[in-house]
């Protein structure tokens, strides 16, 4: 079987949504480089550009973990199913206003738009409980070694979290609350804090350089999805030139170590935006709990380094594999 094919057969939905996502994020990119009109100081084809290559990479890492359950396929096939809808109707819409030059998230100005923006909420609770069943499935069967069950589980459950900050982006700000009260908003809604959106922007994220912005947690939250199993692959990769990583016992650990120092982290810039501080401009505050975060995180790496009492696993390979439910020859145990 091809690899293509060995991909596709994860979870057809949600790969083929994924490929649909990686072909927008290359129309995007041509967007972005020859249309010069420009939306809440962005350029306005940045935002599909964004949206598609982080659904591309969380549909496929779902497809990915779907192949690996050993029991309740069935409704991991269709909370998959649902995300992979959920995401298809949202990139609709969001790609319907970018060629109608009107922004897609907290637009309330027509009763279109308004339409839009609630369908729009409406998706993302979808694809959030679709999300949740997917975690819960996770928990409670799982073809894998010991690490990389819980690199998957951990993952999931961060990605739940900084999806969940999407909801706190759609609060009135003060000056909308203020509008609402004259009967004159076109917005319900904001990705900053303390400053209007548009504002002074990082390049190619557009995260703000003035204000808070939430959608720093929300990508790293989500994001976790990722970070967690590529620990696990790095770890799997070294371990033929660091004996110790053969241990299954030190791979668990440091991959445990990892989704704590991952987590703090998460709460550290979701605090930071909260406060209205931009990433780029931290305060004493957040320097010293960054600090805390990282000696903390060392500490846990040389405990998980420890020597392990039992003896070390079969050198593991350099690659996963999946659809078999395996993650390499030293990660056969199979956790329920």
């Amino acid at each position: 079987m091809s690899l293509a094919r060995q991909a596709l057969a994860w979870h057809r939905p949600l790969m083929l949504f994924a490929a649909a996502m990686s072909v927008l994020a290359v129309v995007s990119a041509v967007g972005t480089a020859v249309d010069d009109r420009v939306l809440v100081g962005a350029p306005i084809w940045s935002k599909p550009l964004k949206f598609s290559v982080s659904f591309a990479a969380y549909c496929m890492t779902f497809a990915w973990t779907l192949s690996l359950l050993t029991r309740w396929r069935r409704a991991g096939w269709w909370a998959g199913t649902v995300v992979a809808a959920a995401s298809a109707v949202e990139m609709a819409v969001i790609v319907l206003q970018t060629v109608r030059g009107r922004r897609s998230h907290f637009n309330v100005e027509t009763a279109f738009d308004q339409t839009l923006f609630g369908v729009m909420g409406a998706t993302v609770v979808v694809l959030w409980s679709g999300t949740l069943v997917i975690a819960l499935l996770l928990f409670r069967s799982l073809s894998a070694g010991r690490a990389a069950a819980w690199a998957v589980r951990l993952g999931a459950v961060l990605a739940l979290a900084g999806a969940g900050l999407g909801f706190l982006m759609t609060r009135p700000t003060p000056e909308q609350r203020a509008a609402m009260e004259r009967g004159a908003v076109d917005a319900v809604g904001a990705h900053s804090v303390g400053v209007p959106d548009g504002g002074p922007s990082m390049p190619l994220t557009g995260w703000s350089t003035t204000g808070g912005d939430l959608r720093i947690p929300h990508f790293v939250g989500m994001h976790a999805l990722q970070a967690l199993p590529l620990l696990l692959l790095a770890l799997l990769a070294l371990a033929p030139y660091f004996p110790r990583l053969r241990h299954e016992d030190v791979r668990l650990r440091l991959v445990l170590v990892g989704a704590v120092v991952y987590a703090a982290v998460f709460g550290l810039v979701t605090w930071q935006a909260l406060r209205g501080q931009p990433l780029t401009h931290p305060d004493g505050l957040t320097l010293g709990a960054a600090a805390a975060v990282a000696a903390a995180g060392c500490a846990g790496v040389r405990y998980a380094l420890r020597t392990p009492s039992a003896p070390a696993s079969v050198p593991p390979p350099r690659r996963l594999r999946s659809g078999s439910g395996a993650l390499g020859e030293s990660e056969k145990e199979t956790v329920a």
